[in-house]
């Protein structure tokens, strides 16, 4: 049999393989390049940047937990100026797509973001709307519907690439935030970002992380990423990427049997930073051993 053709398409951008990698996991490749060619990927997703530098918040910000890790990097980034000068040129030197994440605090920062990439040479734009909304008293944008629509309607007016809302789990119907962004014009949709953990340390009695609270993500939030994804697959018409726990290729076919059309691969570049190319390989290899000429065939197959 010869090779399957692993490509997808989602807005109209074709990625060679399903396999992306995580925002905020993989920086903007600059580090993985030195292991392997980003050229193997099907996009690279940058980390999240904002329109002036985010100091991030205070140490310590990491920590491992039972089936994963703990964040609380408060999406530290040096700005959109220092973004498009160094990190987009470096991407644009490999055969890959090139995501780049987008937050802010209110709507005016995603737009002023959004408007300096229009001439950049960015594929696709991610829109990072776990962030506080600082106008609503910090609530997440992600976690009101009427904001996923107002937000996703406000950025696509002046986005030049297609748009991919990333939908926070912290919310009690998934479906609904998903809904939101379609009605609000999202191209695709991401998820799941991570979901609200905290850990403490029983010997000092404090919290271990400075800021209390962190995002969880690794293997233990797999299983719930698989069912929203699944959930939302059955609830919208544009394409689904999913995330959340990625270690195996047999991981991120789950997610493209329950209906997305790619996958991002994020704390396992952590642990192993041939993991997100392993996958592909691993994609391609249970297609062979199935018989399946095209990645597409199978992509929502379980229902």
């Amino acid at each position: 049999m010869s090779r399957p053709n692993t490509a997808v398409t989602i807005a109209g951008v074709t990625l060679k393989n399903p396999v992306m990698t995580a925002s905020g996991t993989f920086g903007s490749g600059q580090e993985y390049a030195e292991f392997y060619d980003l050229s193997r990927l099907g996009a690279v997703v940058t980390k999240g940047v904002s329109d002036v530098p985010w100091p991030g918040n205070p140490a310590p910000r990491v920590t491992e937990v039972t089936g994963g890790m703990l964040n609380a990097i408060g999406l530290q980034n040096p700005g959109i100026d220092v973004f498009c000068r160094r990190d987009l040129p470096f991407l644009a030197g490999f055969d890959t797509k090139i995501v780049v994440n987008v937050c802010g605090h209110s709507e005016e920062e995603y737009l002023r973001v959004v408007e300096r990439l229009a001439e950049e040479p960015a594929d696709l734009l991610e829109i990072n709307i776990s962030c506080p909304n600082v106008k609503e008293g910090g609530i997440a944008f992600g976690t009101d519907p009427k904001a996923v629509e107002a937000i996703t309607k406000a950025v696509k007016a002046k986005a030049k690439q297609p748009i991919i809302m990333k939908l926070s789990p912290n919310v009690t119907d998934i479906t609904e935030m998903a809904r939101a962004a379609e009605a609000g014009g999202a191209d695709a949709v991401s998820l799941i970002n991570t979901l609200t953990g905290m850990k403490i340390d029983v010997e000092r009695q404090r919290f271990v992380l400075a800021n209390r609270t962190g995002g969880l993500s690794g293997p233990a939030v797999h299983p719930i990423a698989v069912r929203m994804v699944w959930q939302t697959a059955q609830a919208v018409k544009i394409p689904i990427i999913g995330l959340g726990g990625i270690q195996t290729p047999a991981d991120a076919l789950e997610f493209l049997l329950a209906g997305a059309t790619a996958v991002m691969v994020g704390t396992a570049n952590f642990t192993d930073p041939y993991a997100a190319p392993k996958i592909a390989e691993g994609i391609e290899d249970y297609l062979v051993r199935h018989g399946v000429q095209d990645v597409k065939e199978i992509i929502g197959i379980v229902k």
